[in-house]
């Protein structure tokens, strides 16, 4: 694999650009695997490199019905923050936030992190309260967050009204290593980084059948024929009850849209990311000028991948009196992708009833801060066949026992 660099640039200009390679290979798949991932998408891919690089498994193949990264990965606000109130839901958040301060010389692909800064208002008392609490449990967690009043939120984002009759700014949770990165790049540099190490990335290939034998997975049915292997990764967003129907267990989880859009561009006004959980939405600007904005899922379980105008404008009317000049700006684009939400908010990273047979999914609306740890919590729990401690209390039968990592009740929102 040739490495990108400046020197590279220059040293392809001499030959118009003619000798890059393609960043990662297209195989036709093999009858067996060591390890199969269904899902490339960023916790498929990431699961897949951690796999390879912490564990020396290489013999991987990772499957995608689609186009590597066309799922929630390519549609997301891109915000990364690891400010949340529970202690395991803080620890696989902030190993995912360490990890993507690194990530672009790690997998020498510019992922564009920009540690910006990402706020949380607090417009009620309510809110006041509970992120103060966070706060003092950030600081035992060692997450670096603090809580800061209306001024110091108005000199970081001057565009903001903080008096808003109805929505008042009482301050913020601001957590200043909190920021964005680039969705497709980090799919494309976990997907270069895997083919370097001989994996199989093979796209358009959906699974249509699990094979089992003795209580054990031995491999999978797909479009492009039957593939053995000896572990099986499920990883797959909004369509694992269905990955998990074909393996002979039940999930926990619902499929939802989730929605966002994007306005025209415009010059730079926020540096920052902003989240307002009282009216749902949060909003940031991208480096092209668009402000990127966000809000909940649906209210009805649905598969659909595109916008609805009911949900434009229950999202925009609500921030309008927080961001006034927004009113005045065009949309340029919308979008939907299908999350999977568990009944507490925090996701799934576990053995199944179905022996080597493991299961990444529940991420609801806030899957991509968490690629990095997601991909290097599953990936132990696959090479070793027990969780580690990122993974430890992301078990599917804690809903059975009772043991809720309850992040929904903790932030008042899932994302």
């Amino acid at each position: 694999m040739k490495r990108y660099s400046v020197f590279a640039i220059a040293r392809e200009a001499l030959s118009w650009h003619q000798g890059w390679e393609r960043a990662w290979a297209s195989p036709e798949p093999k009858k067996r695997y060591d390890a199969i991932i269904v899902g490339a998408g960023g916790h498929g891919l990431a699961t897949a490199y951690y796999l390879g690089k912490n564990h020396g498994i290489t013999n991987v193949a990772v499957l995608e019905k689609g186009w590597l990264g066309g799922g929630n990965t390519g549609r997301n606000t891109t915000i990364i923050r690891s400010n949340y109130l529970q202690d395991p839901s803080a620890a696989i958040y902030e190993k995912a936030r360490s990890l993507y301060e690194t990530m672009s010389l790690d997998l020498n692909m510019n992922v564009m992190f920009s540690p910006r800064g990402v706020m949380m208002l607090a417009q009620t008392e309510h809110e006041v309260r509970g992120y103060r609490r966070t706060a003092h449990a950030n600081a035992l967690q060692g997450v670096a967050t603090e809580f800061i009043g209306p001024e110091r939120v108005k000199e970081l984002v001057p565009i903001i009204n903080i008096n808003g009759p109805r929505y008042p700014v009482l301050g913020a949770l601001w957590q200043a290593r909190g920021g964005t990165g680039r969705h497709d790049a980090v799919a494309w540099g976990y997907a270069r980084a895997c083919s370097a190490m001989g994996m199989d990335i093979i796209q358009n290939c959906e699974v249509t059948g699990v094979s089992q034998s003795g209580g054990k997975v031995t491999g999978v049915t797909t479009t492009r024929g039957d593939i053995a292997c000896d572990k099986l990764g499920i990883v797959v967003a909004g369509h694992s009850g269905q990955l998990a129907d074909m393996a002979g267990f039940r999930l926990p989880v619902e499929s939802l849209c989730l929605q966002a859009l994007v306005s025209e561009p415009i010059k730079p006004c926020m540096d920052v990311v902003v989240m307002a959980n009282t009216v749902h939405g949060y909003m940031s600007q991208s480096d092209k000028g668009e402000m990127v904005i966000g809000g909940g899922t649906d209210g009805f379980n649905n598969f659909t991948q595109r916008g609805s105008f009911h949900h434009i404008e229950e999202t925009l009317r609500a921030l309008v009196e927080t961001f006034p000049m927004i009113s005045r700006l065009k949309m340029l684009r919308q979008w939907g992708g299908i999350v999977d939400m568990t009944g507490d908010r925090s996701p799934i990273i576990s053995k199944t009833p179905l022996g080597n047979c493991f299961i990444n999914c529940g991420w609801g609306t806030g899957g991509f801060k968490a690629i990095p740890g997601s991909g290097w919590a599953m990936a132990e729990l696959m090479a070793r066949g027990e969780p580690g401690p990122l993974a430890a209390e992301f078990s599917m039968y804690r809903f059975r026992e009772g043991k809720f990592i309850d992040e929904s009740v903790a932030a008042g929102v899932a994302h």
